[in-house]
């Protein structure tokens, strides 16, 4: 059961996220934060030391999230096929589900948010974002190593930039989605990835 400061806690990092996402890391002020959750600047200062604090706790809180999803999505592809293809394809779907009921375009991702303000941050909380995307540009090209072994590309192609469209396709996706007011682009634009993965190691 969390505690009373674990929920406090909790409560200002979802303030903040959704905040950020929505004007800003720059736009983001402790006062308007504050007023949002409801508290006063004693209690936020209790849980976090400046606003620089703040944004490297919601980084690395949102980096641990997206890393234990990509490895439960991981996990469960390969408990459904043998098949590297089919495992990949798996994976890909899974969070194709994640995205296909929408009714309203996604707000967008965190680490897009922090990358556009990269002036704002320091080293540690810029690396927190870097390391989640090196991480899976190597997971990605692990399951492509693996597909290629059985199910060589009909074309050439470079394993890393294969394995970077998904995180490419996810904002490029996130950014359309909100500028055409498109809910569903961002499922439809990794069921392409699919196909095109489909196509590359096609045997036909």
């Amino acid at each position: 059961m969390a505690t009373k400061g674990a929920d406090t806690r909790a409560r200002i990092l979802d303030a903040a996220h959704a905040m950020i996402l929505e004007q800003g890391y720059a736009g983001l002020s402790i006062d308007g934060l504050i007023g949002s959750v409801g508290l006063t600047k004693g209690a936020f200062f209790h849980h976090f030391k400046n606003k620089q604090a703040l944004a490297r706790s919601l980084i690395r809180r949102h980096a641990d999230e997206s890393v234990a999803l990509l490895q439960t999505h991981v996990a469960r592809a390969e408990k459904l096929s043998s098949d590297p293809l089919q495992r990949l394809l798996i994976f890909v779907g899974l969070y194709e589900e994640m995205f296909e009921d929408l009714d309203e375009p996604f707000p967008g991702c965190l680490f897009a948010s922090y990358i556009y303000e990269l002036g704002q941050f320091d080293a540690d909380t810029t690396k927190v974002t870097t390391e989640e995307f090196v991480l899976s540009r190597q997971e990605i090209s692990r399951m492509l190593a693996a597909v290629e072994a059985t199910y060589p590309p009909s074309v050439p192609i470079d394993r890393n930039a294969l394995a970077d469209a998904f995180q490419a396709i996810f904002e490029g996706a996130f950014i359309l989605s909100k500028a055409l007011r498109e809910p569903q682009l961002i499922a439809a634009q990794l069921r392409m990835y699919k196909t095109c993965l489909e196509a590359i190691y096609s045997q036909r």
